[in-house]
């Protein structure tokens, strides 16, 4: 037998027994290590490093022994993508910081039946996302403006240690209003509610009922009588991205936006309101599941998003005529849901003339196949004068990264110069409503 082959059984052998060792000390101290040596990438991740994090956050030691009262609703939506999940998010802080009490906030949850991976389109994903891997600042925990006293949030793992036994609202508790009546008016009752209740610890019951019905998201009448209030909250003001998102942007500069290009930073600025990239043109284009979303839709004669629908933005929705009565103006309905290439184009190269500002870099937020992606940036490119097209399918992500790609989206879309957006898509509305936070204008957010 060769000295060779017996180096070869020597080196695999101390190997192996290195990993047994590494596994054996770390286990207890380090389960994510252990769980990438064990499964290398064939699970999603699990994020226990942002799960710790969230344990430990620095006022934990003073609201622990305080009187400070907290609002706890764990009756968000399940089984809906993030944009869906954010809005709620943010109403139901609202609803906290409105009553004075510290907001209670929870993962991101796909399914809470206690499993750590969930099938969707065929493929694993993780069953919740500790929402530290999406967000930093107020929403978890993150500091509120000077002489703001609020209570800073806290996460539901604190809470159950100093709220054993919450009271419970239910949904059916506050009533008097209709299907018609505004955002507003709902929160108001609400608060009158809430602020009447002395105990400190108050939560909703788990049971998938929202304080404000999924529908008046679509409905400016409703939605849009809140934003005077909202648009002020430190929330909004102050949002921030996590770092995770932050170094996924960092590393794909070069396919978002040049890194030869100056740019102010993404965050960090006095408000978060940092200026737009100069130059950058981002579209949502939706794809995949969103062509059958598209005709279900268009049966209803769904307007769109309230937050697509502030005034002061150039696009409208025409629906005079009623996508019900005929294919023809069903058409009509699709073309501004799920445009062709063609019309993604020439609505590309209508807004790129008509901006006063040079857009010379575009990025495609997009869940479309790569080979129609590609497509796609070959008809673009056509047009001239780009000197940069990137999309989606082009970053480079890291395995945690992967699964919060769409906070990268939309933090590119935040931030550029121009977007073209879906009007029905949560995210872009959730994506319009930071870029109207920010102050800027109204006329930079066009949709297709």
């Amino acid at each position: 037998m060769s000295t060779g082959f017996l180096s070869y059984r020597v080196f695999n052998f101390l190997f192996l027994f290195a990993i047994a060792f590494l596994i054996i000390v770390a286990f207890p101290f380090n389960r994510s290590l252990v769980h990438t040596l064990l499964v290398d990438h064939r699970y999603p991740p699990l994020y226990p490093k942002y799960h710790q994090q969230e344990l430990e956050l620095p006022h934990y030691t003073t609201y622990e022994h305080s009187d400070v009262k907290y609002l706890w609703a764990p009756n968000h939506p399940h089984r809906v993508g993030w944009g869906n999940l954010m809005q709620d998010y943010v109403l139901s802080y609202a609803l906290a910081y409105a009553s004075n009490r510290s907001f209670v906030f929870d993962d991101y949850t796909w399914v809470d039946d206690g499993s750590e991976f969930s099938y969707f389109n065929g493929k694993l994903i993780p069953s919740q996302v500790p929402l530290t891997a999406l967000l930093s600042g107020p929403m978890v925990g993150g500091e509120l403006p000077p002489n703001d006293p609020t209570p800073l949030a806290v996460s539901k793992d604190f809470f159950h240690r100093v709220c054993p036994n919450p009271t419970v609202l239910q949904v059916s508790d506050v009533s008097g209003w209709t299907d018609a009546d505004t955002v507003e008016f709902i929160m108001d009752k609400w608060v009158q509610k809430i602020t009447s209740i002395d105990d400190p610890c108050l939560q909703f019951a788990d049971t998938k009922e929202q304080i404000v019905d999924v529908v008046a998201y679509g409905q400016k009448e409703r939605l849009l009588s809140f934003w005077p209030y909202m648009s002020k909250l430190p929330l909004l003001t102050h949002w921030a991205w996590s770092h995770l998102i932050l170094d996924a942007f960092e590393a794909n500069r070069e396919v978002i936006f040049p890194p030869a290009v100056p740019s102010s930073p993404v965050q960090g600025s006095k408000n978060n309101r940092t200026e737009p990239f100069p130059g950058l043109f981002a579209i949502h284009v939706r794809r995949g599941d969103f062509k059958d979303h598209c005709h279900v839709l268009a049966h209803w004669n769904a307007d769109w998003n309230a937050f697509n629908s502030f005034l002061q933005l150039p696009d409208k929705l025409d629906r005079s005529k009623d996508p019900r009565t005929s294919a023809e103006n069903k058409q009509l309905y699709m073309d501004h849901c799920y445009p062709t290439m063609e019309q993604i184009v020439e609505k590309v190269k209508q807004v790129r003339a008509g901006s006063e500002e040079p857009l010379k870099y575009l990025y495609i937020m997009t869940n479309g196949p790569a080979s129609w992606v590609k497509e796609l940036k070959n008809a673009l490119r056509d047009l001239g004068g780009w000197e940069h097209i990137g999309s989606s399918r082009d970053l480079n992500l890291t395995w945690e990264q992967k699964y919060v790609a769409q906070a990268l989206d939309m933090l590119v879309a935040q931030k550029a110069q121009v977007l073209i957006g879906n009007g029905w898509s949560s995210l872009t509305s959730n994506v319009v409503m930071l870029r109207m936070t920010e102050g800027q204008p109204p006329e930079s957010n066009r949709f297709w």
